[in-house]
């Protein structure tokens, strides 16, 4: 998905995401947590004034901005096992054999 993104420059000069328009609102960085650099594009992986986790991707030589990761702040509240286990107890799966 790309993203119009409002940039600034860190101490290094790469363009560092200040808040992007994600649909119809406005999320402000609060937080740039990583960044890596792929083969072309350059990853930085932010948290949002929403409490919501992003990897956004930069092409440097173009400036487009896309989004390739989002987690809600209420998806990173709950554990790996949690999410296995509400998503078992959906589709029929007992969480334990005891429990068939």
């Amino acid at each position: 998905m790309h993203l119009q993104v409002d940039t600034q420059t860190d101490d290094s000069g790469a363009l560092m995401p200040r808040g992007f328009h994600l649909r119809a609102r406005y999320v402000a960085v609060v937080e740039t947590v990583d960044q890596w650099f792929g083969p072309d594009y350059r990853y930085v992986k932010v948290r949002g004034d929403d409490g919501g986790c992003y990897i956004l991707r930069v092409h440097d030589a173009h400036g487009c901005w896309q989004l390739t990761m989002f987690q809600s702040a209420k998806a990173q509240t709950l554990s790996p096992v949690r999410r296995w286990a509400r998503r078992s107890e959906e589709r029929g799966i007992p969480r334990t054999p005891k429990d068939a």
